[in-house]
């Protein structure tokens, strides 16, 4: 799959607007911005072509991807510090994760924003490229990505996002039970005799 926006903006965030009036009562009782996880908890995996700003939510959003490329022209920042509050989809936590937690400090706590430039030198996305290209560059990578067989693509998946939620110990063991396990596919034993016999594998995602 492939999330994007326009080559102005990939999102802005929130509707200040709409969020301004709110009370503690209205957020908490239905759990606002709660549901924005179920991004990251998608089984396949999801490629974002950020053009434009990814600022609160945007960049909140983006880092539930998978994997990131962004445009030249692409900024990303979390600024909720500068209204008064703070990021409530997943910025405090996955921001740190990604460029460490001197630089997301600084962002979070200043409402800096870092350009598609030092996005790439800090890890944050994969690859920029000149803002006419991004989306179709997402798209080739996604393509890419589902010419593979589908229960591959989603334990490896899986097996990696477990990188965040573990210790190394407990992540190298999910990691070699998830390899064992391909083994009882049909697409293993496809890829692995396509391999040795020479020619295209023919995936069934099964």
């Amino acid at each position: 799959m492939v999330l994007t926006g326009s080559e102005k903006a990939f999102a802005a965030g929130a509707d200040i607007k709409e969020m301004a009036s709110k009370k503690f009562a209205d957020v908490f009782k239905n759990a606002w911005v709660a549901n924005w996880g179920n991004i990251g908890r998608a089984r396949k995996p999801i490629v974002a072509a950020v053009n434009g700003f990814a600022l609160g939510g945007g960049c909140e959003m983006a880092m539930m991807c998978d994997i990131i490329y962004a445009g030249e022209n692409a900024k990303f920042g979390q600024p909720e510090i500068t209204i008064g509050t703070i990021p409530g989809g997943g910025g405090t936590q996955r921001l740190i994760r990604v460029v460490g937690k001197s630089r997301a400090m600084e962002m979070i706590l200043t409402g800096d924003q870092i350009d598609a430039k030092e996005a790439l030198s800090l890890g944050l996305v994969s690859k920029v490229y000149p803002v006419e290209e991004t989306l179709p560059k997402a798209i080739e990578c996604a393509e890419k990505i589902a010419s593979f067989s589908q229960p591959a693509v989603m334990i490896a998946k899986e097996a990696t996002n477990m990188a965040y939620e573990t210790g190394m110990q407990q992540g190298l063991f999910y990691e070699l039970r998830a390899f064992w396990s391909t083994f009882a596919t049909h697409d293993q034993k496809e890829g692995m005799g396509a391999f040795a016999e020479k020619r295209k594998p023919v995936f069934k995602d099964e």
